[in-house]
Parts: structure tokens; C-alpha cells; sequence
């Protein structure tokens, strides 16, 4: 919201010295968020003056159209004389008036005007348009005066050109902050002075004989007054003050009867619209749309309507988008003479959805979706009237019908203690500066100790005690609540949850993995880029309802959408080598989908409806997951570097399972989108908790990331849950040190090629007893050697005791048992046997 001090000044006695910025700095005070304070016109410098165009010569032999004027600018030049001037502008003859801007003068961006030769003429000045002079971009021509306005007067006085205007972001809960009415009450607070209300007139009461007017749909109109003028002179303009002031409230004068609708919407906040009363085809009617219907709005664009939208119609169908667009139909033009004035009053609600669906928000609908003061309705219409009375024209006459439909409702009364503000900000407020700083928002306050509080019509957002203590709280002043920091109870700290994932993070970091963090948003082009299939559980998404982008509507399954896009920014950006990871939910939608329950705000909810709630939400297993490309040891003067494999992917899955203390199976698996040869599934017992290896090279190519692409995304909830029996957080115990030689010895066993060389491990490890104390796979091989579908696993196992030096034939012994129990459980043979 734009306000113009000038303006401003109208409502509220400020003192004489208060700058732009003096005044924000009040109203800041009081939570208003004041982005800027334009000044306006600071850098022009007279003389600026109006003048008569006395005569025109065109002048010829030019690629433009030139002309010499004579302009009689008074005494202002300080002889009399005409002033000679040549223009490129051909929107105004001789004896209109014109502002003119003297040699010596300075207009907005430090551009000086001084007497030279152009086009073989001399030019004492310039003949300015909007733009030039700083009042808005429109440069189509020449700002032509009213005849009435004295020739050689300050036309920087006259339209208004040194000024401050405050640009105020109004939040949601401050719609009627969106008007000079709600500024300057504000103002008036700050400031300790009183508001001259512009919305106290004189309003005639409603009778049977003004326009008709019906409302179907009262659950979406609260009121709605009709008024109607006639008589309007079509080509009356809006007169200088009225368009200088719409102008810095950031709008663009049209018409007069346009002019004056916008003008009283900034001044009272009630938005209205201006019908051509011989366009109207009968009963106007709100009511909401039929399915199918079509509306040209006043933009030329032709909607077609949902059942939802709330119309205003006559006999001919829809006329306008109640709240947000009229129609075309009925559109004030350039012959309107008879006008019927709307100021209605809409449901907040159906306005803003509304406005979202058709992607057409307007003045209108941000106010309205706002919340509008119902009460200004009949104020505003009024205020109306009389500026197309007065600025019409002579036959400009309102006539007296007044029309009113009103859907009565009960004022909202709020018990509060008069303690409750003290309580909330931990600053003692007496009982008399509660009571009076609510009435200073327009409160009506009963009641000593136990208080019963009707707020005003215009604060809509006042609804339960909070918001009351909020209003106590702000005005007397956000700096005067003391800072303090929260007592925290001893013997607290992070969960057992926490301190486990803290862990993982840290341990990733430690093995060259850099955190990050993505949007938990997710589209099906990038299922499909994962090839996969229709059935596959993580294209099952919970949908958003009001989605950042349209391509990402749905909550993330997997965690690697998002880190194979950073993945491929960095890449992009010149960072080839990355290794990056991320911890976070996922969500995964239950086959049952229940409705959420609407929780209540004044009151605890119970432990039944926590449960609806509990059950309504998605399955948001907590994940880890890590992708890599490029060189994992890097290259240097020390020789060449190793590029990430597969491998890589998996010893990130071991680093976690290290970290919280199990231990992983790995065996061979198909998993999408990994590569269908080089895909581990990680196991903890015969638990699957994630997938780990290489990228299959159509994802890699349809997501533009290089070859040998890695990734890894584990289950952490699967991952931990057999620690429930800890606590939820397994210690890491100090082993044993023995002080006696280690005894090595390596086997080679040939197996077929689909026994997983995890079953191999876990039966050496088993028949080689308590001696093992360690066991590597350091080698596998495949060719003519060992037969075709045939592989050579090669362990080293590593023998000691805790109270001797194992002998040749111990540890042998322990070999060959380990060997035995693998060749019986997985049909292994001893390589070379």
C-alpha cells in the first residue's frame, strides 16, 4: 500500500516537521512493515509554471513531427514575453494549457533545462509530459491543463510534485491497513492524536425504490449497496488532485467514474464498481456460478467459470467476478451517463479462491480476501455519489433510491482477563492501559478484571484473547519487551535419535561427503527418467494441494531426485569431482487415506483426534542416501587419481552401518534406477534396508550426469530398529588387545557365480570359530581357469589368541574348518584342490 504523506495528512494532525521517515519509523513501531519512503520531486527545481500554447508552427523537413510554439507563461519568466519553444508532441493546440518547465530548471534525474537552438529554432524551455515531470510512464503526449487553472501559476503545487510516499507491505492479518483510513488510524495511535474518520457521513437509510438488487448466495455476500447517479458528463475528466493522488498510490487514472471508485477504495479500503446503468438488464443478482457459464472480463480475456466463483449477474447472465473482475457488458464508456455504484461486501474465502483459480488477482480481490469492514459498505457508496455529483458535471445528480441487502450477523465477543497480556509478554500492563490501548483499535471493552471484548468491524482478525494481548503488546511498543532466554531443565539434551543421526552426518562428512539439503518435491518425469515401473510404490506420492511448481506436485518417496539435480549442478558449475549426501523423510502414502481431522485452536485437541490425525498422515521413514561422480582419490604429482566406482557407493552404506553399529549384508540385486549388474541390496539380517552401486546409463543419460555415476540410499529406521533393545543408541565396546603374533592365512574357493560371496563370508566366519579374528575378500576372479559360470573368491583370515602364540597346526585347523563348513553350505571348493 502506497500513502502519500500529503494525503495522510487530510486524516491525521501530524506535526509540522514529521517527515516521511519520522512516520514510518512510528509506524514501524507499531509492526507495520514500511519498506521505502519515496521522495518524490526532490530533485526538481523550478521554474515550473503553467502555460498557454498561444500559436504552433510546423515545422518541416523532419523525419518526426516538429513544432515552434509561442507560450505565454505570465511573469514567471520575468518579462512577459511569450516563450519560444520547440516540442516534438502534436497532443495539444493552441490555447491549451501546458506545464512548462523554464531554462534554469531542473527535472527529475538531474536533467537541466537551459535557453538553446534545435532544429534551426531557439527554445527558451521545455512543454513536459507525465513521465518527464516523474508522475508515472505514461509519455504518449503533452499533460494538458484544465482551462480554469491561472496562466504563469506553480504547477509543482498545482499537481502535486514534491512529496513522500510510505510503500507499507500490509500482511494478511492487516487488510485494513490497505486504505489511507487504516494508515491514518494507525498514525493516529502512534502519534497520540485524533483520526478524522473519513467514513463518518451522512448516509441515507435504504428504501424500496433504489436498484434493484437480489442475493442468492448469502453465505458469499454479507451486504450489498446499490447507488445510482445520472446525468454524468462523459467527458468530465477527473480533476488533477484525484488523479495526482491515485497516481502515487501506485494506479493509473482512466476515466472519471473509474477514477473515483479506485480514489474511494484507497481512502476507505471498501473496493466498489461502476455499472452502465443502460447496460444493466434488470435484477442485479449474486449468486454462484453454473457450470460451464463464460464471463469476458474486463481484461478481454474469456473465462469459463467453476461452480465455486461467486457472480454478479442480470438477466443477460454474468456481468463480473464478484470481488475481482467486472464484465465487458457492462463496462463504463466513453457515452456512459447513468451509473449504478456497487459496494459489496464478500466472503474472504471464496474471493481468494477465486482470484488463485482464474490467475487474476486484483486491487479488489487483495482487499476482499483481506477481509473488508462490512460497516464501510454504505460510507463508501455515499463518498461515491458525491464525487461524481460534484466533479460530473452540472447535470450530474444522485437520485434517491438507496439500495441495501444485508445478512445480519451477531458481533464477535471475546473473554479475556485483564491479566492475559501481562502473561503472555512477561511485562506488567495495568489494567487501564489494556482497556484503553484496545479501545484505541476500536475495541468496545466491558468488564474490571474478567473482560468482555467486542472488536471493531474493520479487524476481522481479532478472534480469540492471543490476538488481543498481540494488539496491548504492539502499541505499547515491541522494545519494551524484555529479552530473556528459555530456562532449559537440566538433563535434557538431543534423543538417543538425534545423537545416532548427528553421528551419520558426521561420519559422512568425515569420508568426504558433503551435506545437502533439497525440496522435498518430486514429479513423475523424474520416476520415469528413473525407468520405473507403473506398479512400483515410490511413484505413489502424496500430492500438494497448492504446489510450488506444477512439475513437482508430489512429497519425495526417495531421496534421490534431489541429490542427482545438485549432483548435476555442481557438475555443471565445474565442481567434476563431487561426493555428496542427504538425511532426511521421506513420504510414502498408506493404502488407506483418511481425511485429516480439523484440529481445534481453542482448546487441547484429544488424544482421539490426535490419533484420527496420526492416521491420516503418510508412512515418513527417515533416510540417508549419498551420490557420487568423478575421481575419488584425486590425481596429483604423486600419479593418478582413482575414479568412484560402485564399491564406493557401498562402503558409504558400510560407513553408516559402522557408524550406528550394525552390520550390513551385501548381496547382488536388480533395483531401479541402478544398473542391473552392478546393484548390491543392503541387508541386516534378512531385512532389505537400501540399495547401493552404479546408475543404469539411461538414467545417467536421461538426467545428464556422467558415466559410472554412483549412489547409495539406506533406511535409517529400518537400519536402527534392531538397536530398540539399547535405547535406540548401541555404545561401541572396547575390544580386547592381545599382545601375541597374528597368524595369516589366505584361501582361494570357486563357487558358482550366483552364490552371493556374503553366504561364503558368513560360513568362514562361522566354521573358523573363536581364533578369526578378521576376514577381507581381497580378490575375485572369473575366466577359463576356473570353468565357465564359476568365480574365484579370495579371503585373507586373520588368526589370534587372546593367551598365546597360536601354532601353524592351530590356526591351519581353523582354516580348514572354515573351508569345510563353506563347501557344505555353499558348494565351494578349494582353488588348486
Amino acid at each position: 500500500m502506497r500513502v502519500p504523506l500529503s494525503w495522510l495528512r487530510e486524516y491525521v494532525d501530524l506535526p509540522a516537521g514529521a517527515s516521511g521517515r519520522d512516520v514510518a519509523a512510528k509506524l514501524v513501531g507499531l509492526g507495520l512493515e514500511v519498506e521505502t519512503v519515496d521522495q518524490l520531486g526532490s530533485d526538481l527545481k523550478g521554474p515550473l509554471v503553467v502555460g498557454q500554447v498561444l500559436e504552433i508552427e510546423e515545422l518541416e523537413g523532419f523525419k518526426k513531427p516538429i513544432r515552434f510554439c509561442r507560450v505565454d507563461v505570465g511573469d514567471a519568466n520575468g518579462t512577459g514575453e511569450p516563450q519560444q519553444i520547440v516540442c516534438g508532441a502534436t497532443n495539444f493546440d493552441v490555447d491549451d494549457k501546458v506545464v512548462v518547465i523554464l531554462p534554469g530548471g531542473v527535472l527529475p534525474g538531474g536533467f537541466e533545462i537551459s535557453a538553446r537552438k534545435t532544429y534551426g529554432k531557439p527554445s527558451e524551455g521545455m512543454i513536459c509530459s507525465a513521465r518527464e515531470l516523474g508522475m508515472g510512464e505514461d509519455h504518449n503526449g503533452i499533460i494538458v491543463l484544465p482551462i480554469e487553472v491561472e496562466v504563469g501559476s506553480d504547477a509543482i503545487e498545482l499537481l502535486g510534485l514534491v512529496d513522500e510516499v510510505l510503500d507499507i507491505a500490509v500482511t494478511p492479518d492487516r487488510g485494513y491497513c490497505l486504505s489511507l483510513r487504516g494508515v491514518a488510524r494507525e498514525a493516529a495511535i502512534a502519534y497520540g492524536i485524533p483520526l478524522r474518520d473519513p467514513a463518518l457521513l451522512d448516509v441515507p437509510t435504504p428504501n424500496s425504490y433504489g436498484y434493484p438488487v437480489a442475493v442468492e448466495a448469502s453465505d458469499g455476500c454479507r451486504r450489498f449497496v446499490a447507488r445510482t447517479v445520472v446525468g454524468v458528463d462523459p467527458a468530465a475528466p477527473s480533476p488533477l488532485w484525484l488523479q495526482r493522488r491515485v497516481q502515487m498510490a501506485g494506479m493509473r487514472p482512466i476515466s472519471l467514474a473509474v477514477d473515483v471508485t479506485n480514489y474511494v477504495m484507497l481512502e476507505l479500503g471498501q473496493p466498489l464498481h461502476a455499472y452502465d446503468r443502460t447496460a444493466l438488464q434488470g435484477t442485479i443478482t449474486v449468486r454462484r456460478a453454473h457450470e460451464g457459464e463464460k464471463l469476458t472480463t474486463l481484461d478481454g480475456v474469456t473465462r469459463v467459470l467453476d461452480h465455486e466463483d461467486l457472480l454478479i449477474t442480470d438477466k443477460s447472465g454474468p456481468i463480473g467476478l464478484a470481488g475481482v473482475m467486472g464484465g465487458t457488458t457492462t463496462e463504463i464508456g466513453p457515452e456512459t451517463r447513468d451509473i449504478v455504484i456497487e459496494a459489496a461486501n464478500f466472503d474472504p474465502v471464496s474471493i481468494a479462491r477465486t482470484a488463485r483459480r482464474h490467475k487474476l488477482g486484483s486491487e479488489a480481490s487483495r482487499r476482499f480476501e483481506r477481509g473488508v469492514d462490512p460497516e464501510a459498505a454504505r460510507a463508501a457508496a455515499q463518498r461515491a455519489v458525491d464525487l461524481l455529483v460534484l466533479l460530473g458535471g452540472e447535470g450530474a445528480v444522485a437520485e434517491a433510491g438507496v439500495t441495501e441487502v444485508d445478512e445480519p450477523r451477531e458481533p464477535v465477543r471475546i473473554g479475556m482477563g485483564v491479566d492475559h497480556p501481562t502473561n503472555v509478554a512477561g511485562i506488567a500492563y495495568s489494567a487501564e492501559t489494556v482497556a484503553q490501548r484496545l479501545q484505541e483499535v476500536g475495541c468496545a471493552v466491558e468488564g474490571i478484571d474478567a473482560l468482555t471484548v467486542t472488536p471493531p468491524t474493520w479487524r476481522p482478525d481479532l478472534t480469540d484473547p492471543n490476538d488481543l494481548a498481540e494488539e496491548v503488546i504492539r502499541l505499547e511498543g515491541y522494545d519494551r519487551v524484555p529479552s530473556s532466554l528459555p530456562q532449559v531443565p537440566a538433563g535434557r539434551g538431543l534423543t538417543a535419535a538425534q545423537r545416532l543421526r548427528r553421528r551419520v552426518g558426521r561420519a559422512l562428512a568425515g569420508d568426504g561427503y558433503t551435506e545437502v539439503l533439497n525440496y522435498p518435491f518430486v514429479g513423475d518425469a523424474v520416476f520415469d527418467a528413473f525407468g520405473l515401473d507403473a506398479s512400483d510404490p515410490r511413484r505413489a506420492t502424496v500430492k500438494l494441494v497448492n504446489p510450488i511448481s506444477d512439475e513437482e506436485p508430489g512429497l519425495r518417496t526417495t531421496l534421490l531426485p534431489g541429490l542427482l539435480t545438485a549432483l548435476r549442478r555442481n557438475i555443471g558449475r565445474g565442481n567434476t569431482d563431487a561426493a555428496l549426501f542427504e538425511a532426511g523423510l521421506v513420504f510414502r502414502p498408506k493404502a488407506e487415506r483418511p481425511v485429516a481431522p480439523r484440529l481445534p485452536v481453542d482448546r487441547r485437541p484429544t488424544d482421539e483426534e490426535l490419533a484420527q490425525l496420526a492416521a491420516a498422515l503418510p508412512d515418513q521413514p527417515y533416510r540417508v542416501a549419498a551420490v557420487l561422480a568423478g575421481e575419488r582419490a584425486p590425481s596429483g604429482w604423486w600419479g593418478s587419481g582413482r575414479p568412484e566406482s560402485w564399491a564406493d557407493a557401498v562402503e558409504a552404506a558400510r560407513t553408516v552401518a559402522r557408524t550406528v553399529g550394525v552390520e550390513l549384508t551385501v548381496r547382488q540385486d536388480r533395483h531401479a534406477p541402478w544398473h542391473p549388474g552392478r546393484c548390491a541390496a543392503l541387508l541386516v539380517g534378512d531385512t532389505v534396508v537400501g540399495h547401493a552401486g552404479e546408475l543404469h546409463p539411461r538414467v545417467v543419460k536421461a538426467l545428464q550426469l556422467p558415466e559410472r555415476t554412483g549412489a547409495m540410499e539406506l533406511d535409517l529406521d529400518l537400519l536402527t530398529a534392531s538397536l530398540a533393545a539399547d535405547g535406540g543408541e548401541r555404545l561401541a565396546a572396547a575390544g580386547h588387545i592381545s599382545a601375541f603374533p597374528v597368524a595369516t592365512q589366505d584361501v582361494a574357493l570357486i563357487v558358482d557365480e550366483a552364490v552371493p560371496a556374503a553366504e561364503v563370508e558368513a560360513a568362514l566366519r562361522e566354521g573358523a570359530g573363536e581364533l578369526l579374528e578378521s576376514l577381507r575378500l581381497f580378490d575375485v576372479f572369473t575366466g577359463e581357469q576356473v570353468g565357465g559360470g564359476r568365480k574365484s573368491l579370495a579371503y585373507a583370515l586373520r588368526f589370534r589368541a587372546a593367551d598365546r602364540t597360536l601354532t601353524a597346526e592351530e590356526s591351519t585347523a581353523a582354516r580348514d574348518a572354515a573351508v569345510a563348513l563353506a563347501a557344505e553350505r555353499t558348494g565351494a571348493v578349494l582353488r588348486g584342490a
